[in-house]
């Protein structure tokens, strides 16, 4: 993401999207009563009896939306931004309906009556380079390789087979052979156009045989190779395992799914001790900010995505008191683990520097 220009008087950021990634972060940031401007292109209807308003022409123009909803599809790349027209050339007609469509390294401006710190946050960390990771996970009964992204991971392939067992070594050193032939072919054609970093996690010896074998056969794929870990399970089990565990973070500790599994689990772990530096639900974690008490909001974006626009600005007040006590806001994505955890509590979490007491529901 290239922030272009940053006007918080004027309420406007200009930023230029050049990743799949940047497309999810301005799909969390933009809410409904924004406005948002790019250039984009509406079909004109003549007025003309012998017009075919079905094959009318297109004009591109720039435009802006008063937003009224946002949509995003994570397996096409794309975001649209559908609201009222509140700017446009004379020739299109302000007060109608338009859809934005946000394209990659099309600048777009969001304009803001007030812009949150969570979202500026955001914006200057999608502004960083992050580069994405390769995870392989693998044990004798097959192999996952996934590659994480800031809404959480994509399982790029996923094989299962089952090694002979000890007792019969010859089969099954050869077999063993032939197994990681067919897995470093995998992980070469993911990690040839990208060159991500690599962390192979699995069971027993077979991970580090696996590693010892890229080393001896790719010595470039090798070298991309930023650890070697245990963990209980191969293939996509494994992967979560990893993400879980926190032994990715050595190896991509910027990035924002290991941030947001890590605080998730720590939530959950005190919960299950029944620890009072805890609490969940918007109204117990509204009395803990307003005592100074929260260290660590935890939020779900839906929260602040689909919420109407009366809660939308309990929340923030709640966000702003945190972080005027300098406590930390994290907002988690729902796409992988730790959102759904988050999302079952209520969808808002706080870790707390003291106790404080809950409220009991009548």
């Amino acid at each position: 993401m290239k922030i272009v220009e940053k006007n918080l008087r004027q309420g406007f950021v200009k930023v230029v999207p050049d990743s799949a990634d940047d497309l999810w972060h301005l799909y969390n940031i933009v809410y409904k009563g924004d406005e948002v401007y790019a250039y984009s292109s509406r079909a004109m209807k003549s007025d003309t009896e012998s017009s075919r308003p079905k094959s009318g022409e297109r004009v591109s123009a720039f435009m802006g939306v008063t937003v009224e909803s946002v949509a995003w599809d994570k397996f096409l790349g794309k975001l649209r931004v559908h609201g009222i027209i509140c700017h446009a050339p004379d020739i299109i007609p302000t007060g109608a309906h338009h859809t934005i469509s946000v394209a990659l390294n099309q600048q777009v401006t969001i304009v803001k009556k007030e812009w949150p710190k969570h979202a500026l946050d955001r914006l200057t960390k999608a502004s960083q380079t992050e580069k994405p990771m390769l995870i392989i996970a693998i044990d004798d009964e097959g192999f996952a390789i996934a590659e994480t992204k800031q809404y959480g991971v994509e399982i790029k392939v996923e094989e299962r087979m089952k090694l002979p067992g000890k007792q019969e070594a010859e089969k099954r050193s050869g077999a063993t052979n032939e197994y990681f032939k067919r897995t470093l072919n995998s992980l070469s054609q993911i990690w040839t156009p990208t060159h991500n970093p690599i962390v192979i996690v699995g069971v027993g010896f077979i991970k580090n045989d696996f590693a010892k074998f890229v080393s001896d056969h790719a010595s470039a794929i090798s070298e991309a190779v930023a650890d070697v870990k245990s963990v209980n399970n191969g293939g996509i089990s494994g992967i979560y395992e990893a993400l879980r565990s926190g032994i990715l973070l050595r190896a991509a500790h910027q990035m924002r799914i290991i941030e947001e599994t890590e605080v998730m689990e720590e939530a959950m772990k005190r919960l299950g001790k029944g620890e009072a530096t805890v609490t969940y639900g918007l109204e117990e974690v509204e009395n803990a900010a307003t005592m100074g008490a929260v260290e660590k909001l935890v939020l779900a974006d839906t929260m602040l995505r689909e919420s109407t626009e009366e809660q939308r600005l309990r929340l923030e007040k709640v966000m702003r008191d945190v972080e005027q006590r300098n406590g930390s806001v994290i907002v988690v994505s729902t796409e992988h683990e730790a959102g759904a955890n988050l999302l079952a509590l209520g969808g808002i979490v706080a870790l707390l520097r003291f106790s404080v007491y809950r409220s009991v529901s009548k």
